[in-house]
């Protein structure tokens, strides 16, 4: 009785050599690398014809970048600058982890241009540090334990720096009991959890957040 033959047309060769890439060592790569399904920001600023000149100020340095209208302030961090600490979630303002500081004020770095921001005073994670001295609020989630995996933590300090200034000032929230009483803002465990609530930790390290804040907005 004759073999069978295979079918060359639809199935994988038998020697061919099966790949080495295991499902946690995709994982891996991607929370290490991210996976871009766009097209990469070097090539828009080398190839676009529309490509502008603006200054941009980042951690109090100025930067004068070829760019193209299309990209991103996040984009422009990440892939321009190295500025890798903001991190790139759902890319589209619903998670929070690009969050970074616009002339003190927190945004959604996913979600705006970067020529949208000449001549603002942009601030990412990475200048909040003055040396070797922590921002008190980094120390604050260090010392609380305000994170698991990490990932979406320079967003909720970002968030949490631009939370206690604005509390300072008297912002108020959805849940403040009097908005007519002015003065620097009481933060409850409840006026927290609401001011922090564009920020979403999928590890659910939220009881220790809130901690965090606290005691950052205590030592102020």
């Amino acid at each position: 009785m004759q073999n069978a033959e295979p079918m060359d047309d639809t199935r994988p060769s038998a020697t061919r050599p099966r790949s080495r890439m295991t499902r946690r060592g995709f994982m891996g790569s991607v929370v290490a690398g991210g996976i871009v399904a766009t097209v990469p920001v070097e090539a828009w600023s080398q190839t676009s014809s529309t490509a502008l000149r603006p200054t941009v100020t980042i951690n109090g340095k100025r930067h004068e970048l070829p760019l193209d209208p299309r990209v991103t302030l996040l984009d422009l961090l990440r892939e321009r600058l190295g500025l890798t600490g903001t991190k790139k979630g759902c890319d589209h303002g619903q998670c929070g982890a690009c969050t970074v500081l616009v002339n003190g004020r927190r945004i959604n770095s996913c979600l705006t241009l970067a020529i949208a921001h000449e001549g603002d005073d942009i601030t990412t994670v990475e200048g909040l540090a003055r040396g070797d001295a922590l921002h008190p609020v980094q120390a604050a989630f260090l010392e609380h334990d305000a994170f698991q995996c990490g990932y979406c933590t320079p967003g909720q300090i970002c968030s949490a720096v631009a939370l206690l200034d604005e509390a300072r000032k008297g912002a108020v929230s959805a849940v403040t009991p009097d908005v007519r009483k002015t003065g620097v803002a009481s933060l409850t465990d409840e006026e927290i959890r609401e001011r922090m609530s564009g920020n979403i930790c999928r590890c659910g390290a939220y009881p220790n957040i809130v901690a965090a804040v606290r005691a950052a907005g205590e030592a102020r």
